[in-house]
Parts: C-alpha cells; structure tokens; sequence
C-alpha cells in the first residue's frame, strides 16, 4: 500500500492533522448562512440556495462580524502595522491569526445562536475584556442579525465617544460595485449613486435610506441595512470582478455610530443583510424603513445614542434616569442624527429635574444644507432648577430658521457649569 506524502510527515509530527470546516448553518428555501465556531462564530458563509459563498474569509479581519472601538490609544502593545492602535475586539480572531473562542452555539427551529469571546484586533493572541452573543434569524432572502456586547474591563476610565462598526462586512471580489443612496429625498425612489473607493483608506457618505449593497455587473449582491444610522463606511479593495470567498480582492461596508462604550456596559444593536438584485435590496429597505423619524428619546436604560461633551455622567446602568454631572462650562448633549419635517415636530417636551445655578437652557437645532450648530439656530427655555422633575415644553416653530428638514439637536442645560451642578434626565419627545 502505497503512503501519500501529507500522511508520511504526519506520522512523522510534521504537520498536523487536516480538519474539517466547523461550520453550523441555518437555511430555508431561499438562502443560506452560516458561521465558522473556529473563527468566533463570525458569519463567514452566505449564498442563495445551492450558490457560491459571497462572503469575504481572507483573514481575521474580514467576514461579516461585530468590531468596536475604546480608548486608550495605544492599547497594549500593538503590531507594527497597527501602531497606535485602541482598544477593538472583533469577532474571528487578530492581526497574528489567533482565532477567537465560541463558549457557546446551538441551532433551534430558525435561530442560531453564538457567544464568544473576541481577540483584540492589533494585538498577539489578547482575548477581549468582553463577550460578543449574536442572534440570526432568516427571513425569506434576508439575515436578521441582533449583536450584543457585554463588557467587563477592569479598567474603568472614561475614553468619550468613538465610531463603531455596526457590523463589519466584507464580501467576495466579484461584488465590486458599492451601490447606496445619499440624496436629500430618501424613500422616494430617487436615483441611486455608485461610489467609486479603492481602499483602504475607505469612503464616507450618509446613507439617508440606512442601506448600501456590493453587487456584480449584473446587480446582484448583497445589501446592508441598518435602521436608524445614516453614517456609513465602504470601498473595494483588489481586482474589480474577480476572486473567491478566500482570495484578497474584497468589498467592505459599515454602517457606523459614535457610541461610548461604558466598561460594564452591554450594548445591543440589529441589522439585515439581503441577498438579491439591487431593486430587491432597495424594495426591501423602503418597506422596512422606521415608522416614524421624529425625535422620541427615553433615558431610562441608556444614553439613546446621545453622546455628551464637557460633562459627565454616572456611567452604565442607568437608574431609570441620565444622570450629568455639569461640572464645566458650556456642557453639551447631542443627539444622533435625524431627519424629520419641522412642521412635523413644532415643539419637544423635556422631563428634566435640574440641580443648576443658572434658569435658562438652550436647544439647538440643525437643518439639511446648514449643518452644524449655531447660535441663530437655537430656542432658549426656562427652567426651575430646584431639583424636581418637570415638563418643559420647547417652542421650537417659534424660530423663524426652524423650517425644513431638520438633522439632529443639541441640548446646553447652563452655559457654565459649577461644582455641583447636575441634571437628572428622563425623555426628549416631540410627544
């Protein structure tokens, strides 16, 4: 009997034994996905029934798999290709190879289920401080993802808000054109724009309908939607047209938020992949989009994805309340950016109790083509700082700049902070 050469040098210690793919699947009659548990359980396997994988497995790096970012900068010691680098698990493994750990995985009915813990991207064979849970559900010819993280760094400093990528995906070079729409008229069907990107580095737009695509010449691909965000990041990288689940040539989108990232906080977001033509991924957006964009934000559990500068707070969990200590001048919270129609919104009820020293707050305002802050467009309020929880109702329409689409506001409680100033928040709502 004749001995190959690989089963030679593996009986010599040579080489090790060849394994099989770790792969767990969920599928249905349209589609199927599926997730590596040697690589974290990252998505690394999505086609149309019976088609070829469309995800992008080149290195650790890529797949479709959550990343997020803290301070410090550096974190550790990172590689030489990565100086400088922060704090950022992802979800397969790091620079080196090193793969993450699955501690958990089952499939049931429709859902697959994964808990990990992810290596710290920059850094040699680092677990993360954190664990990643993923949900993914199927729906026709779309992957319902929902992403936990659930952190426990023992260092407790507070690093301010960076973006994080909501997911990351990367798919097959044959998927090279990045296809969205970022005008100023979202779900009308306006015509949709190609960007043109070799990265990295990547490109940047507003994706006012919440989704981007990598599709072939043909339009077929996959969509990315993440409802809610209008940041996004995405490019092609490698030879147009060509190249396989395994080769270098690949395309990249994320959707991407500014966040901050408590040391204990567990922070949760959803969104959907669509494999498709490029009319079924828009079709799908549109008919998936919010029901309503105007300005609703309940501080009960979290921040909403407000983000603050020149105060503080008192960290993750909240007590039905954010609590902001006001102890510099000019502090400032700002809500992430959305659209509604101003005569839509004439007003916003803030539930507030303020422990201030002075009596008048501040909301500014922004509108689509003067964005950014400016003292022409602002609504001034009394408060009563006396520690109780009150309504305020603020007269927006009264601004004769107030008119159009507006895109985001930003609440001043007092121009100048004080030792022992603080607010205790409850909602923000245009009800």
């Amino acid at each position: 009997m004749k001995t190959s050469l690989y089963t030679l040098l593996l009986l010599l210690g040579f080489v090790a034994p060849l394994r099989a793919d770790n792969m767990k699947y969920l599928e249905n009659a349209h589609i199927r996905v599926g997730v590596d548990l040697d690589k974290g359980g990252a998505i690394a396997y999505l086609s149309v029934k019976g088609g070829e994988n469309l995800i992008n497995v080149h290195d650790k790096g890529r797949y479709v798999q959550a990343s997020y970012y803290s301070g410090p900068t550096p974190f550790g010691k990172p590689h030489p290709d990565w100086k400088n680098w922060v704090w950022n698990p992802i979800g397969a493994g790091d620079v080196y190879g090193n793969m993450a750990k699955v501690i958990e995985s089952s499939v049931k009915e429709n859902e697959l289920y994964v808990k990990t813990i992810p290596m710290q991207w920059a850094l040699n064979n680092v677990p993360g401080d954190c664990t990643f849970e993923t949900w993914i559900t199927l729906e026709k010819s779309v992957v319902k993802v929902r992403n936990r993280l659930n952190n426990a760094r023992t260092d407790h400093a507070d690093y301010g808000a960076r973006d994080q990528e909501l997911p990351a995906v990367y798919t097959i070079g044959k998927l090279h054109r990045l296809i969205t729409y970022d005008g100023k008229e979202p779900f009308t069907s306006q015509p949709v724009r190609e960007i043109k990107n070799s990265g990295p580095p990547w490109a940047d737009w507003k994706a006012t309908e919440h989704w981007a695509a990598l599709v072939d010449s043909k339009d077929f691909g996959v969509g990315v939607l993440h409802e809610g965000v209008y940041s996004f990041i995405g490019g092609f990288h490698g030879s147009p047209g060509r190249g396989g689940s395994k080769d270098d040539a690949t395309g990249y989108i994320a959707p991407v938020r500014k966040e901050m990232l408590d040391h204990n906080i567990v922070y949760t977001y959803t969104f959907d992949l669509i494999v498709g033509n490029l009319k079924e991924i828009r079709d799908y957006a549109h008919s998936h989009r919010l029901q309503t964009a105007k300005p609703d934000y309940r501080f009960r559990a979290n921040r909403q994805h407000w983000l603050r500068a020149n105060c503080s707070d008192s960290g993750f969990p909240f007590a039905g309340y954010w609590h902001i200590v006001l102890d510099k001048d000019d502090p400032q919270l700002t809500a992430p950016e959305q659209w509604w129609n101003a005569g839509e919104v004439p007003q916003l009820s803030i539930r507030a109790a303020f422990h201030t020293h002075e009596t008048q707050a501040k909301v500014f305002f922004s509108v689509l083509g003067r964005e950014g802050f400016a003292e022409e467009r602002t609504v001034n309020f009394t408060v009563i700082p006396d520690g109780r929880f009150r309504t305020y109702t603020v007269d927006l329409a009264s601004s004769p700049h107030y008119k159009g689409i507006i895109t985001g506001i930003r609440i001043d409680p007092e121009d100048k902070g004080s030792s022992g100033d603080y607010i205790d928040l409850l909602y923000i709502s245009w009800r």
